[in-house]
């Protein structure tokens, strides 16, 4: 399943903002405060709406009155375009937000599919303020609208998400394949010093957002997916010097720690003895070597603690998690990352008068022309030529 557009509305920096043509892996690039984090959040704020409620999603960002957009009353509005595979049809999930008497609601929710390259989009899901429409008999879709089978539902709250609800029942398939898809996307802050202490013992499929179960995701890999652990070693040993075995080892008072084995000594280093780099290597090896992709994964900043030669490996690591069939989000400050990157997969965002803006690199002539003619993207970032960008 790919994102194809994202249309946000009175959210945080984003007044009305579209970002279309969003391709299997998409960078972004900005100064500080231009909205890279923001954008981002929008992912964990629509998994909070869908995982508990809007009411919810909205205390973790403050109130109603934070999360919008300075200066608007809202509704806080939400447009995702996406396919399940490449000859599946265009799927809009469209949300909207807003206050009622005082208290938040989801005034509306549609998720529908448009029918051939010119058809009308086809509503398989249609509410407002807690209640509405869903299509029943999806094994039916392409006959005509007349045919189709509608039940009419009510939520238990108007503050919660029909994808929530009926996404959990298998007659409501494409329902359900939305909701999987935002349950499952996942934005990595990690943290080193969240991934060096010593966890209890145990094991963990998938590498938190943060890190903290690095030891766990580790002995995982190594029990049930050796192919794939022996992949991220030998590309250990390749990139950080001196590598040449990386353990997940059980402690006799139950926890367990990361033992990072050197061939110049006799004895292992504990993680929290070696490099920010050397976690921080192994942690993203880890997290794109998943048997199971993400449908969505943000990565913010990887550049930080990665020696610099490093970047355009990690650039191709990202391509084939994409490749695997999880796309792939990240956001940068390195021109080192940037010249590694496609100029179409690079987008970038700046602020006027208090509210972001997000551009497509490859729509600028002057962009283009100068790549054309053997200029890189990051050189091209760093001399200040992504117009708007630069915070002098």
């Amino acid at each position: 399943m790919q994102i194809e557009s994202l249309s946000i509305k009175n959210f945080g920096p984003f007044k009305d903002v579209v970002i279309k043509d969003i391709p299997a892996m998409a960078v972004f690039v900005g100064a500080n405060g231009s909205g890279k984090s923001s954008l981002f959040s929008v992912f964990g704020f629509l998994r909070d709406c869908l995982v508990h409620n809007v009411k919810y999603a909205l205390i973790n960002k403050g109130g109603f009155n934070e999360a919008v957009s300075r200066g608007t009353g809202g509704p806080i509005s939400f447009e995702i375009k996406f396919r399940e595979g490449i000859a599946e049809p265009l799927a809009t999930y469209s949300l909207s937000i807003a206050l009622e008497q005082g208290a938040p609601v989801v005034a509306k929710e549609q998720l529908k599919y448009r029918r051939g390259r010119r058809g009308q989009p086809w509503k398989f899901l249609d509410f407002k303020l807690g209640e509405g429409e869903a299509v029943i008999n999806e094994d039916d879709y392409g006959k005509p609208a007349a045919e189709m089978k509608r039940d009419w539902h009510k939520l238990e709250s108007n503050d919660i998400l029909a994808v929530k609800g009926l996404g959990q029942f298998e007659k409501f398939k494409v329902v359900a394949s939305f909701r999987k898809l935002i349950e499952n996307w996942h934005v990595s802050d990690f943290h080193i010093s969240d991934a060096r202490p010593s966890q209890e013992a145990g094991v963990a499929e998938h590498l938190s957002s943060r890190g903290d179960n690095l030891p766990r995701v580790a002995r995982h890999l190594y029990e049930n997916h050796r192919p794939l652990f022996d992949q991220i070693l030998e590309k250990m040993k390749k990139r950080v010097p001196g590598v040449r075995d990386v353990q997940a080892v059980s402690t006799e008072d139950g926890r367990m720690v990361l033992k990072f084995h050197d061939g110049s000594f006799k004895d292992p280093f504990i993680a929290r003895y070696v490099s920010d780099g050397t976690i921080k290597m192994f942690a993203y090896l880890l997290l794109l070597h998943d048997s199971k992709p993400y449908p969505l994964l943000c990565v913010e900043e990887p550049e930080n603690q990665l020696y610099p030669q490093l970047l355009t490996e990690l650039t191709e690591e990202f391509r084939d998690y994409a490749r695997r069939g999880g796309q792939v989000f990240v956001s940068t400050h390195s021109p080192e990352f940037l010249n590694s990157i496609q100029l179409d997969e690079i987008y970038w965002l700046s602020k006027n008068a208090g509210y972001t803006a997000v551009k497509k690199a490859s729509e600028s002539g002057l962009l283009n022309n100068l790549v054309q003619e053997g200029d890189i993207p990051g050189t091209l970032w760093k001399q200040g030529l992504f117009e708007g960008v630069d915070p002098k």
